[in-house]
């Protein structure tokens, strides 16, 4: 019967991960990776989207944000960061891209599972099987995010004022990963999340 269900399921179950800036998030992608789950990484699709082809597009749409062809995200960042309108327009140009390439992620893997990266994962509606949120205490991510290099207390209020709060994440999501009590408690709880996970789809 577990034969059976493996090889009639065309579509991996997919997970997807999200967390606000400094809960943990990445850490807790590369906990599921080490768990030999694959994983799409967000972050570095846009990364190498604007060192190659956005760039173009977004020079085109913020005159001066890019440097030799390829995106300046630090001159990027001051033409829209406080500005809705214009966090907006970037967003429309490579929520599109991002998503071409989760669906060929999606198309081209062989897994039973899959792990989505994404940080805006529920503000984009990006659809999931289940949903981890990473967390921590608000004292611990305002330590984190602070200790970061260049980070200031308007950056990171102009951060968190674009994503849901940590409450709207883990109120919509179907499992937590608490960060706040380092890497091998939290590998544990994923563990037990791809066990539960690995136990509903030979149930």
């Amino acid at each position: 019967m577990r034969w059976w269900r493996c090889c009639v399921r065309s579509k991996p179950f997919v997970i997807g991960l999200t967390g606000s800036i400094g809960m943990g998030k990445s850490e807790t992608a590369k906990l599921f990776a080490g768990e030999r789950i694959p994983v799409f990484d967000a972050d570095a699709v846009v990364h190498a989207l604007y060192a190659g082809e956005a760039a173009a597009m977004i020079e085109a749409a913020f005159p001066g944000s890019t440097k030799n062809g390829a995106v300046d995200r630090a001159a990027l960042a001051r033409l829209v960061t406080g500005d809705g309108a214009a966090l907006a327009r970037l967003e429309s140009l490579m929520h599109p891209l991002v998503a071409e390439r989760r669906i060929k992620f999606l198309e081209n893997t062989q897994a039973p599972i899959v792990l989505l990266d994404i940080p805006l994962l529920l503000e984009t509606a990006t659809p999931a099987d289940a949903v981890v949120a990473a967390t921590a205490p608000q004292a611990v991510q305002r330590q984190r995010v602070l200790a970061r290099p260049g980070m200031t207390e308007e950056k990171f209020a102009a951060l968190t004022a674009r994503q849901m709060s940590d409450a709207q994440k883990r109120a919509q999501a179907d499992y937590l990963v608490m960060t706040d009590k380092g890497l091998d408690d939290a590998r544990e709880q994923v563990k037990m999340i791809l066990a539960d996970v690995r136990a509903k789809l030979d149930a």
